[in-house]
């Protein structure tokens, strides 16, 4: 459901305490799900969509909130594959007898590269595959905004980005296993827990993780700096002419949205076993754009059920449509965005409303409200 800066009485939609309960509800009823699907394959699927809606959360914080059409969220979302990658892979060296992997010694490197080293330790692995992609997100992001870079431009050149680390992943075969990625040997094992990819502990984990960033996300979203961050959206001139720094508040949202990606990087190759340079494509990063715009651009809720929708739509389809899926998802963006603006959350949001339309628009209500905090600190 999306969130709004204000609560509009008699309008259950908008309402605060709903909207949680609503979220409260989803993640209950994906926890609930082994129960009904019993099968270890479903679940490996169910998995697998709550790493990729992760992925649609960063669009839909760093896109529909933010006001930032990013195509780059796979940079994130590959760089944290990779890194997971390279941590399971190291679990299952020994520093002895097999301290570098077979692929590299297939390419003649006869030492573990220092890039590798860390990821012997899997604390140390874990906090690289989160931080690494942030930290990238803030200086790409302090480039661009710092510059005022905005629109159709910040599109262009997280694309570009995105190119040229998909290019670096295929030609590093040495250190990334190029076209042929890196397949870790064993599932993921941390703190004595094995998360065996088809079961029940590995799921729980992409979900919970997956409830952790949406709502936090949520928190933050309605919070001032969330305020700040919607009205930056609708009018960011206005908003730089009130004194804020809007250049800081955009690159924040830029690196939140990195870390959401990241997250969903971890999942999926701890649920696949697998990285590829495909982490990489163009064509995952506006998949994400697309399940993030038939769920609601401007709904986390709708998101999620944007990216489970549309992803268990092509798993079941996609096998017997595959000559035309890409056409009919393309068919589906272009519908959502002639007919249905706001997605999947735009019509639940009508058929809630059923009343007339407040005629002070929701950027008035965030300007006005930061025009207030103004005062009061002057």
């Amino acid at each position: 459901m999306k969130e709004r800066a204000d609560n509009v009485p008699g309008n259950i939609y908008h309402n605060r305490k709903a909207q949680w309960a609503a979220y409260l509800a989803l993640f209950a009823a994906l926890a609930l799900l082994p129960l009904i699907a019993g099968d270890s394959f479903v679940l490996n699927q169910l998995a697998r969509y709550a790493a990729l809606a992760m992925l649609a959360v960063s669009v839909s914080f760093v896109w529909g909130y933010g006001g930032i059409l990013s195509l780059g969220q796979g940079i994130a979302f590959g760089i944290a594959a990779y890194g997971m990658a390279m941590t399971m892979q190291m679990q299952s060296q020994d520093p002895v007898s097999a301290p570098i992997p077979s692929f590299m010694l297939t390419n003649g490197i006869e030492t573990l590269p220092w890039l590798w080293a860390p990821f012997w330790s899997t604390p140390v692995g874990l906090i690289l595959t989160l931080a690494v992609p942030t930290l990238f997100f803030i200086g790409f992001g302090a480039m661009m905004f710092q510059a005022r870079v905005a629109g159709v431009f910040v599109a262009i050149m997280t694309l570009a980005m995105l190119a040229a680390l998909y290019s670096m992943a295929y030609d590093m075969q040495p250190y990334t296993a190029g076209f042929n990625g890196i397949t870790p040997p064993a599932p993921f094992v941390f703190m004595g827990i094995t998360f065996d990819p088809y079961g029940t502990t590995a799921y729980y984990l992409c979900i919970a993780i997956l409830a952790f960033v949406t709502l936090s996300a949520k928190a933050l979203l309605q919070s001032k700096f969330g305020t700040i961050v919607q009205a930056i959206r609708d009018d960011a001139e206005r908003v730089r002419f009130l004194g804020y720094n809007v250049a800081y508040y955009q690159v924040v949202v830029f690196a939140i949205s990195g870390l959401i990606a990241a997250f969903g990087g971890l999942c999926w190759v701890l649920i696949v076993q697998y990285v590829s340079p495909t982490s990489f494509e163009i064509t995952l990063s506006i998949s994400a754009v697309i399940w993030a715009a038939v769920g609601g651009r401007m709904s986390l809720f709708g998101a999620i059920v944007g990216a489970f929708l549309i992803n268990g739509m092509q798993s079941y389809l996609g096998d017997e449509l595959q000559q035309i899926w890409l056409i009919i998802l393309g068919a589906a963006f272009i519908g959502v965005v002639l007919f249905l603006p706001n997605g999947i959350a735009g019509v639940i949001e009508r058929v809630l409303e059923g009343v007339k339309p407040n005629r002070e628009t929701s950027s008035d209500r965030q300007l006005a409200s930061i025009g207030d905090s103004v005062k009061e600190s002057v």
